[in-house]
Parts: structure tokens; C-alpha cells; sequence
């Protein structure tokens, strides 16, 4: 599959460019967001702030004796993916076999998979990668995880991460006794070997719990450490990744950080709950325009869920009179109250939690800082 120039047809959403052009010849014409072949809504993404933040989490991870795999769940974009390992990410974190699939595709040659894996085709197919010289992490968190993957191992076994989980929360072995006869089954089991430990904090409700979380993962690792070659740790979601560092400097230990949402932050979520919140730049614009004021303090926008994220927050308001609110939004409109809007109006938003934004662009534009189109990232969900 080629990446390099991808093409843009009447199928491409957001394009007005009904015959076929590729991605090369498009960029050529230094199109405006605002008078070249577009229609709206339309989601872009700024390219001065994706930089900005790749090379700040990479300096992070390297500032803090952190290994970096950012989880690709966020983007799904072959562009965006090799940008980070270009910035020194040492893999990529999927969440499932497609997401794996997909990022061997990108040219990723090493992943950790951040989830129990039970899919017997695909377990054999990652046998056959790891043959072939693929890297690839796989967490387990019962007999049954273990067994899974042993029976589908090949010539080369699974390199396992224990998942330490938390009561009411995700996956994971509850507590460190199950841990530890997960770590023996795992030792005494053809097809299998004991890489280390994992966990995900970011279920927990503030950092007093995060960090007893964390600490609990650092004793589960020094548990495993016997059993391992050399020790891998990992951990870290987009909202606590400070404390990771601060928490799980293990010696002889390979820690691995899996941020993703860092990469084109936000204006909800993570605008609050990011350690580099006042680092971090929201990377992401979704463009509209208004199609009805139909009465007094009612302003329809032709954007609607299929377009832009609302599972944690509305949409944030950009370029638009004081006093004007997003009060609710469904498939193909958004409400907002106010007034000093008209129809035709084109007008902007930001987003909360861009992990549900990307899906929903097959092309996204990139601009620059004057919002002329210099780039097209491609997405693969």
C-alpha cells in the first residue's frame, strides 16, 4: 500500500475534488483552507502544534531515562506514527490485533499490545510476524491469557507483560498473589516467556490513588524480575504521565511510557488533566458553517456527531461573538445559544479528547499558521 501519495476522489470527505488527484499534485496549489476545494465541515489539524508536541513528549520520555511507545490508537495514521518514531519513539502501543495489522503496514517494526489478546487467526499470524522478525509485547492476565497464546506460539514465544489491574476498574490480575501464580504458569509453559509487567493508571480518581497504584506496579515488577532476562515496566495514559516517571524510575528496567493523546492534546480534557498542559498546544480545529438562525438566540451549525468527538465534552466555541454557547448536537447539527451570528457564517471549534476525533476523517488537512494547506495526513481505522 502506498502512504507516500495517497489519492483524494469525490469519496475523500471534506474534498471538494470530484476526479482523482494525488496527494502531490494537490499540495502543489498551496491551497487556503478558506477558498480552496473544501466543503464543511471539515476537520484539519495545525502543523506547528502536532511538531510542537511530538518533540515535547519525546524530550520528556528522554529527560526522565523513559523508553516511549506512543499509542497509536489516538491517530491510526501512517504519517503522524512515523513522525513519532522519526522524533525516537522506540515502537508503537496498539490496543488490538487491527491496530497491530495496521501499524505493520505503517513499517512499525516493534509494538507493544496493550491488551489481552484471546483472536486465535490472529494470534497465529503475530506468531508468523514474530518469526519474521517482528517485535511485539502482549499482555496476559489470567490462565486463560496464557494458555491462548501458547497454543498459537511458533518457533519464537510471546513475550508476555502481566497486566496489573485495579478493583472496579479494567483488566488485569487483582492483586499481587494472582500476579505471582500468573508469573509461575508463565515460567512453566512452552511457548511463552515472562517480559515484565504492566498496568494502566489513568482509571484511578486522583494522584494520591495513582501513585499507590504505581507503587503496587513497581512491587509486582521487582516480583516478576527474577523470572525475566531483562525487566520491562510500562504504564502511562495522557493525564498522569508525570507521575509515572516520578514513580517507576526502576533500576535495570526498561520503562516503557504509552501516551497518545499528547500528540494533538485538546481543549477538554486534557486541556485540564495533562501534567504539560501549559506546554502542550490543541492541535485540532473543526470548521463549520452556521445554515439557520431560525430564532431569536438560536444558532444552527451544519456539524454533527458523524464530524467531531462528544463523548466527554460538547464542542469548545472558536472566532465567534462573546456570550455564544454549544448546548447539544446530534447527526448532522449543533445547537448553540446566542446571537451575532448569521447563516453562511463559517465559524470554528475546538475538541475534548481527540482519541474520538481522527476516526471519523479518512484525509485530514494540515495548515499552517495562516491556514494554508501544507500537508494531508491519512487515517487507517
Amino acid at each position: 500500500m502506498n502512504f507516500d501519495d495517497p489519492v483524494i476522489d469525490w469519496r475523500t470527505r471534506g474534498f471538494l475534488h470530484p476526479e482523482l488527484i494525488t496527494r502531490t499534485d494537490f499540495l502543489a496549489a498551496r491551497h487556503s483552507l478558506f477558498d480552496g476545494p473544501f466543503t464543511w465541515p471539515l476537520l484539519v489539524l495545525r502543523q506547528s502544534a502536532l511538531t510542537h508536541n511530538i518533540a515535547t513528549l519525546a524530550r520528556f520520555a528522554a529527560d526522565h531515562g523513559l523508553t516511549f511507545a506512543p499509542h497509536g490508537k489516538t491517530t491510526m495514521s501512517p504519517e503522524l506514527v512515523q513522525a513519532q518514531l522519526r522524533a525516537g519513539a522506540w515502537g508503537m502501543t496498539a490496543a488490538n490485533a487491527a491496530q497491530v495489522l495496521a501499524f505493520r503496514h505503517f513499517g512499525v517494526r516493534r509494538v507493544l499490545l496493550a491488551n489481552e489478546i484471546y483472536d486465535v487467526g490472529a494470534l497465529h499470524w503475530l506468531a508468523g510476524e514474530l518469526e519474521a522478525g517482528f517485535e511485539c509485547l502482549v499482555y496476559a492476565d489470567c490462565p486463560e491469557g496464557v494458555s491462548a497464546l501458547s497454543a498459537a506460539a511458533g518457533k519464537k514465544p510471546f513475550q508476555v507483560l502481566i497486566e496489573l489491574g485495579q478493583p472496579n476498574a479494567r483488566t488485569g490480575c487483582r492483586g499481587l498473589e494472582e500476579l505471582r501464580t500468573l508469573t509461575e504458569m508463565i515460567t512453566n509453559t512452552e511457548g511463552v516467556e515472562l517480559a515484565g509487567v504492566a498496568g494502566y493508571e489513568g482509571t484511578q480518581p486522583g494522584p494520591d490513588e495513582v501513585r499507590a497504584y504505581l507503587r503496587q506496579l513497581a512491587e509486582a515488577a521487582e516480583l516478576v524480575r527474577p523470572y525475566t532476562k531483562h525487566l520491562i515496566v510500562s504504564a502511562g495514559g495522557s493525564a498522569w504521565f508525570d507521575l509515572v516517571a516520578e514513580e517507576l524510575g526502576i533500576d535495570d528496567a526498561t520503562v516503557i511510557l504509552r501516551s497518545g493523546a499528547y500528540i494533538a492534546h485538546d481543549e477538554g480534557l486534557y486541556a485540564c488533566a495533562s501534567p504539560l498542559r501549559d506546554v502542550l498546544q490543541p492541535a485540532i480545529e473543526v470548521w463549520a458553517q452556521v445554515i439557520s438562525t431560525p430564532e431569536p438566540g438560536l444558532i444552527m451549525v451544519g456539524m454533527g456527531k458523524r464530524d467531531v468527538p462528544y463523548d466527554i465534552d460538547l464542542p469548545i466555541p472558536h472566532n465567534m461573538p462573546d456570550g455564544i454557547t454549544v448546548e447539544r448536537i446530534q447527526d448532522q447539527h449543533t445547537y448553540l445559544s446566542g446571537d451575532g451570528l448569521r447563516p453562511g457564517d463559517l465559524v470554528s471549534f475546538g475538541i475534548s479528547h481527540p482519541c474520538t476525533a481522527f476516526d471519523k476523517w479518512r484525509v485530514i488537512p494540515v495548515v499552517d499558521d495562516d491556514h494554508v494547506v501544507v500537508d494531508l495526513i491519512t487515517t487507517y481505522f
